[in-house]
C-alpha cells in the first residue's frame, strides 16, 4: 500500500473497445456512489472508482475547502497530484488505457484540477456541476482532449458565470469542450445521463 493509495472499487471492462472510466464522487459519497452511473453511460467500460481521502465532518471529499465554493488551493494541487499517481498505479495494475474522468460536484472539481495540472493522466472528462478549481491555473496543453461540462441552470452552489469560466479556461487550454446548461439544480437528472451516454458514444466512434 503506497501513501497515494486510495480505497477504491474496480470493475473490469465488459467490452475491450469501451474507454475506461475514472469515477469521482461528490461530497459525502464513496467508491460505490457512481458505479451505477458509469454502467448506464458506458455499459462496457472498465470502472475505477476511488474514495476521496479528505474528511469534512466525516464526509469523504477529494480536497479541503475553506467554505462552500471557496477551495484550499494548495490542497487542491496536492490532492490532484496524489490522484494522478493513483491513476498511474491503477493503470499499471489493471492494464488500463488513460481513463475518461466522470466527476460529480467535488469529484468534477478534482477532475478539472487534474486536467489542468497533469493533462496526461486523463483521456477526457465528463464534468457534472463543476467549478473553476484554481484561481491561478497553470498553462496546460489539453491537445484536443474531449470534455463535456454539464451545468444546472438553477444550481445554488455553482454560479452560471463560474461554469462558463471553466468552459472557457478548458477551451483556452486546447480541449474540445461541449458545455450544456440544463434546466436543473445541483443534483443530477435523467438529461445528464442521456447526454453523457451520447457523448461517450461519439467519443468512442471518433476513437475507433
Amino acid at each position: 500500500m503506497t501513501e497515494t493509495a486510495f480505497i477504491h472499487r474496480f470493475e473490469p471492462a465488459g467490452d475491450a473497445g469501451s474507454p475506461p472510466l475514472l469515477l469521482l464522487h461528490g461530497t459525502g459519497g464513496d467508491e460505490n456512489d457512481l458505479l451505477g452511473l458509469g454502467q448506464m453511460i458506458s455499459p462496457g467500460s472498465a470502472l475505477l472508482s476511488p474514495r476521496g481521502r479528505v474528511l469534512e465532518h466525516g464526509m469523504p471529499r477529494f480536497f479541503r475547502r475553506l467554505a462552500e465554493g471557496v477551495f484550499d488551493e494548495d490542497d487542491v494541487r496536492r490532492r490532484a497530484h496524489e490522484l494522478g499517481e493513483f491513476v498511474t498505479e491503477a493503470r499499471q495494475r489493471y492494464g488500463l488505457a488513460a481513463p475518461i474522468a466522470v466527476g460529480f460536484s467535488n469529484g468534477a472539481n478534482i477532475a478539472a484540477a487534474l486536467l489542468l495540472l497533469q493533462p496526461e493522466a486523463l483521456a477526457g472528462a465528463i464534468l457534472l456541476r463543476a467549478m473553476v478549481p484554481l484561481s491561478d491555473p497553470p498553462n496546460a496543453d489539453l491537445g484536443g482532449k474531449p470534455i463535456m461540462l454539464l451545468s444546472g441552470q438553477a444550481d445554488p452552489i455553482v454560479p452560471a458565470s463560474n461554469s462558463a469560466r471553466l468552459a472557457a479556461l478548458l477551451l483556452q487550454a486546447g480541449a474540445s469542450v461541449t458545455h450544456k446548461v440544463l434546466p436543473a439544480g445541483h443534483q443530477l437528472s435523467q438529461a445528464d445521463v442521456a447526454l453523457a451516454r451520447d457523448w461517450i458514444s461519439s467519443v468512442e466512434a471518433k476513437a475507433a
